[in-house]
This record gives C-alpha cells, sequence and structure tokens, in this order.
C-alpha cells in the first residue's frame, strides 16, 4: 500500500486521545490505523464523530495493554475481536484484523491475521476501506480513494459475496449513495442488491429500521429512495410503496423553511401508516410520533393552530403541521403556514389559570360538576386565544355554578 496523502492537522486527528491510542497500539510501528468513516468524512470534509481503529494486536493483548496504561477496556464484540476503549473521557472502538471465515448474511464467524489488505478486503465499500496511519498518512489498498473522490460507493469485490456476508448491506448500498453518492447508482451493485433482496427477510426489523432512519437523516435520500422503489425493496421495508410525493414536498418545506432533517417525521410521511413504528420495532417515541402523523391535518386558522399547541404540546404539533402541509397541494412557503410553523416554534401558551382547588372554593364540591366547571373555564380560555384572566376565569365557574345550583 503506498501513501496517498495526509491528514495531519486537522484538530480531530491532532486530539490528545486519539495520539493516547495509537500510542498505546504501537501506532507509529505501523501497528494500528484509524479506519472507516472517520477517514471518508474528514477526506471529503465532513464532521468527524466515531472514531475506529484497527490494529494488528489480537483483543485479548487490546484488553491488556488497555488496562495496564489505566484505560478502561470494554469488551462489547470480543468474539469478533472488537473492544471499546475509554480514553480521556472518549470511547473508541479498536478491532483486530480479521478476515470472515463463515457468514450467514446476519452474522459471521471470523478469524484473526496481520495482513491489512486482508482485513481490507472483506469491509462492504471501498470507500469505507481507507486507513490512516499514526503520521496523518492515508492508505488506500482498494481504490477506494478513487471512488470517494468520484463520490461513487461501490462494493469490494464481488457485490453479491459482500451482500451475502450480511443482508443489511443491501440497505447500506442504498443509505451511502444518499449521503456520499453523487450521480447514478453503481450498475453492478445495483443489480446484486435488487437480486438479493430476498436476504431482507431474514434481517430483524430492528436492523431494518435503524438502517432506514439513517437512510433518511441524509440531506436528500429521494435519489436513493427511488432507486430503491424502482428494485421493488422499498416495499419490502415499509410493505407498502410510500408516498414519496409528500416526502419531496416535506423536503421541499425543509429547505424553505431552514429547517434539519428529521428522520423519523419524514418516514412517517413517506410511510402514511400508523403501525409502521411496531412494525419495525422503533422506540416507543419515535412509534408514537409515527401513530400521531398518520392523523395529521392542517389546522384551519391561528385558533386551531393555538388549540394544537396547547392539546399536543409544541413539538407534536409542528409534527403534525408538517406532516398535513406535506401531503396537501400547499407550496413550501406559503404565509399562512409559515406563520403556524414559526408559531409552533416561538409561541410558549400560558398555564391554565385555575384549577379544582379554585371550583371547590366557589362551592363546587363534587368529581363530576368540579370536572363540568372547569370544562366551561377552559372553553373560555380556548375561545379568548388563552388570554382571559385568572379573575375573568373565576366568574365564568361562578357562573357555572349559578346555572347549576
Amino acid at each position: 500500500m503506498s501513501p496517498i496523502r495526509t491528514l495531519a492537522g486537522q484538530a480531530w486527528f491532532d486530539d490528545p486521545a486519539v495520539g493516547a491510542i495509537y500510542d498505546l497500539l504501537d501506532g507509529a510501528e505501523g501497528k494500528a490505523r484509524i479506519v472507516g468513516g472517520a477517514v471518508r468524512n474528514a477526506l471529503i470534509g465532513m464532521p468527524v464523530a466515531d472514531i475506529d481503529f484497527a490494529t494488528v494486536h489480537r483483543p485479548e493483548s487490546v484488553m491488556k495493554r488497555a488496562r495496564k496504561a489505566g484505560f478502561k477496556a470494554i469488551p462489547t464484540g470480543i468474539e469478533h475481536g472488537t473492544i471499546t476503549i475509554v480514553a480521556e473521557g472518549r470511547p473508541f472502538e479498536v478491532t483486530s484484523l480479521r478476515r470472515d471465515v463463515e457468514t450467514d448474511g446476519r452474522r459471521a464467524v471470523v478469524a484473526f491475521t496481520e495482513d491489512w489488505a486482508e482485513d481490507a478486503r472483506r469491509r462492504d465499500f471501498t470507500m469505507n476501506a481507507l486507513y490512516l496511519n499514526a503520521d496523518g498518512t492515508v492508505f488506500d489498498p482498494l481504490g477506494g480513494l478513487g471512488d470517494l473522490e468520484a463520490r461513487h460507493v461501490r462494493f469490494i469485490g464481488s457485490a453479491v459475496d459482500r451482500i451475502r456476508e450480511d443482508y443489511l448491506r443491501i440497505l447500506r448500498f442504498f443509505r451511502m449513495h444518499a449521503w456520499y453518492g453523487v450521480g447514478p447508482l453503481d450498475a453492478d451493485g445495483l443489480k446484486a442488491v435488487t437480486a438479493e433482496r430476498a436476504g431482507l427477510a431474514r434481517l430483524s426489523a430492528e436492523r431494518v429500521g435503524r438502517e432506514l432512519l439513517r437512510l433518511l437523516a441524509a440531506r436528500d435520500p429521494r435519489p436513493a429512495l427511488d432507486a430503491m422503489a424502482v428494485a421493488g425493496i422499498l416495499n419490502d421495508v415499509l410493505g407498502l410503496g410510500g408516498n414519496r410525493e409528500a416526502l419531496a414536498a416535506l423536503i421541499a418545506i425543509e429547505n424553505a423553511q431552514g429547517l434539519s432533517p428529521d428522520a423519523v417525521l419524514r418516514l412517517g410521511v413517506l410511510a402514511d401508516s400508523a403501525d409502521l413504528g411496531e412494525r419495525l420495532r422503533l422506540s416507543r417515541a419515535e412509534s408514537g410520533r409515527i401513530v400521531a402523523l398518520a392523523r395529521a391535518a392542517l389546522p384551519a386558522d391561528e385558533k386551531a393552530m393555538r388549540r394544537s399547541i396547547v392539546d399536543e404540546g409544541g413539538d407534536r404539533a409542528l409534527d403534525l403541521l408538517l406532516a398535513a402541509w406535506a401531503r396537501a397541494d400547499v407550496p413550501p412557503d406559503d404565509a399562512a403556514l409559515s406563520g403556524f410553523l414559526r408559531l409552533a416554534r416561538e409561541w410558549e401558551p400560558p398555564d391554565f389559570p385555575v384549577n379544582g382547588h379554585d371550583a371547590h372554593d366557589a362551592g363546587i364540591t363534587d368529581g363530576p360538576s368540579t370536572g363540568r366547571a372547569l370544562a366551561a373555564a377552559r372553553a373560555a380560555w380556548i375561545e379568548s386565544g388563552y388570554a382571559a384572566s385568572r379573575d375573568e376565569l373565576l366568574a365564568v365557574i361562578a357562573a357555572w355554578k349559578s346555572e347549576h345550583a
């Protein structure tokens, strides 16, 4: 492997914690390198988040070295060679160089190696098989740098073989294109994922759901989703074709209104199916959002929007507004709906100024009557645009008592 270029001098690379892991694993001797997403993102100017290391040292040796140096070492995936080391309060995954001995489409039995090229060949895409030495030099064993510069997502070696090692790579192919690809999807890769799509049924719903959300978090996932639809894969994972027109409208609204991508909101708009969160085994909060989005309707006026904010909370009201807006034939910069959006983001509704004690003080003592009196006061509060004072609402309670005495 020949040196390609250097990333030395970038702030994330010069972090003392990164240097500590290199030192721990003899990085200066070429026995440890950063690999994968951190290298890929740094080369194209995208943020670097997780920093993963590969090393010739076996996992037991990594554990021993880390603990001897005073670092916390967690055997998060030791059977596959992965140890998590906590340095300077930050976690770093360290994986021993390995090759796959046996795979079943979901998990692999591995054997450890000291051959960097062999380790690279078992990875998924060429742009993920880039390594970074301790001096900042980038090494490219499989032509990944050229693919990265061309923004071309290409499987390593045989696309079918890589997919059969882990069928989640079918969805990763589309997710990687959504985040890093430009132009048409790789033809060989697209042919392979289409031919192997039945393997998705072997995956857990949780893995499928997480990968789909990662795809939808990309700035513009539409080209990838369009390709998934043509291949029949979108229907495989959603159980339906998906409302891609509504998703396109939502993305236009996000762009017009300066909103960041929200993967769960996008999924709810794309699927328009209340039970999808449960089927994909999303978290309770995520599934709750999906259920709510299926019933979204545009508010008739500002009073209705304020009512939604009070009843649903600002975040949920914003969700419902955006989902209904995306499904309606309304421009992304519509003045009225833009105003409703600002209201949901900025307006803090006042607390309802009366309670059961006030009803009791007015001489209403039984529970059902208290509830009805407060309901009357609340209706007056809503009608006033949430501006009615406490004294005005106490008068409503007193009037209700007089009327029902």
